[in-house]
């Protein structure tokens, strides 16, 4: 049995979550695959010094179950959330452009956190040697690196998460 009371340990949960996420809003556009080393490492220390904040001075099975199903429903009506405009437009970053007409954008690139070597990886990706012949570069959302240039049609192999949402 769980020595605090079951109301206490979903609203740690859930109150941990939600500031966790505006953190991690605010931290960037990366996807989870594209984090580097240390960000990864900052990630599991977050996650080791909220354990407390969440369990309290709780360490049942119980109070873990609760806390599973907390978290886990919560993370399923974010989800949920999710597929309406508005609210994905709170969690989403919109796209920073950050190569325009063949020139860095280097304070947008700055702001956004994505270094040259970053870019002129995409540039290589989608088969662009030059960032002169760059068009457009759009940081997406999901933190891909999209390259528009003249009389390039390579595609990228990159999943789809949703679909276009009409605004």
């Amino acid at each position: 049995m769980p020595s605090i009371p079951a109301w206490e340990l979903i609203g740690r949960a859930i109150l941990i979550y939600v500031a966790l996420l505006v953190a991690l809003r605010i931290f960037g556009k990366r996807e989870v695959g594209t984090f580097t080393l240390y960000d990864l490492v900052f990630i599991l220390l977050v996650a080791n010094a909220l354990q407390p904040a969440i369990t309290g001075p709780d360490n049942s099975l119980g109070g873990g179950l609760i806390l599973i199903v907390a978290l886990v429903l919560t993370n399923a009506g974010v989800g949920w959330l999710d597929r309406f405009p508005r609210f994905h437009r709170l969690l989403a970053a919109p796209p920073a452009v950050i190569i325009k007409d063949g020139e860095y954008l280097r304070d947008v690139m700055k702001k956004e956190g994505v270094d040259q070597e970053e870019v002129e990886t995409a540039m290589r990706e989608h088969g662009v040697a030059d960032v002169k012949d760059v068009a457009l570069g759009v940081l997406e959302p999901d933190g891909s690196i999209s390259i528009v240039a003249p009389g390039n049609a390579t595609r990228t192999r990159r999943k789809v998460r949703f679909s276009q949402r009409s605004r």
